[in-house]
């Protein structure tokens, strides 16, 4: 870690898709409980996969930090939690490769996420989709409502 985080955030994140592949939106909403501010952002692309996605609200979400900060993760992902808590150690002493020997998939986007779990402290938290958690709800909305923009295009 190249700092001592200042700041604690909870970072809530989802991803949409529509076909796998097809268009799919990616969504984050961060919380700083100390101060009650948020902010929320979201895209999409027009060809992708659901993992690709979620990777990608986790990473938007983190860039999007201005300073290194101790991260409460939230996310109905588990490729994503395992990814980062599991699995990117050993695919990275594997030189990207899964234990099967097989290239990582979406390692663009994982070692995207590799540099910037250098940079903040992050905690990893599964949520259940689609439960009623009032933070995972509203990602979905906002991943959904950009999956939805981005197929209209």
């Amino acid at each position: 870690m190249s700092d001592t985080p200042k700041s604690k955030v909870n970072l809530f994140t989802d991803g949409a898709c529509s076909g796998n592949p097809g268009p799919g939106g990616w969504a984050y909403l961060l919380v700083h409980p100390r101060t009650g501010k948020s902010r929320e952002m979201s895209g999409g692309e027009l060809d992708t996969t659901n993992n690709r996605m979620e990777l990608q609200a986790v990473i938007e979400g983190l860039g999007d930090l201005q300073s290194p900060s101790v991260v409460e993760l939230y996310s109905d992902s588990q490729y994503v939690l395992k990814g980062l808590e599991t699995w990117l150690d050993g695919w990275k002493k594997r030189g990207w490769k899964t234990a099967a020997k097989k290239p990582v998939k979406n390692v663009d986007l994982w070692q995207q996420l590799d540099e910037l779990r250098k940079i903040h402290q992050i905690s990893f938290h599964w949520v259940r989709g689609h439960d009623g958690h009032p933070e995972n709800e509203r990602v979905d909305v906002l991943a959904v409502q950009a999956r939805e923009a981005i197929a209209r295009r």
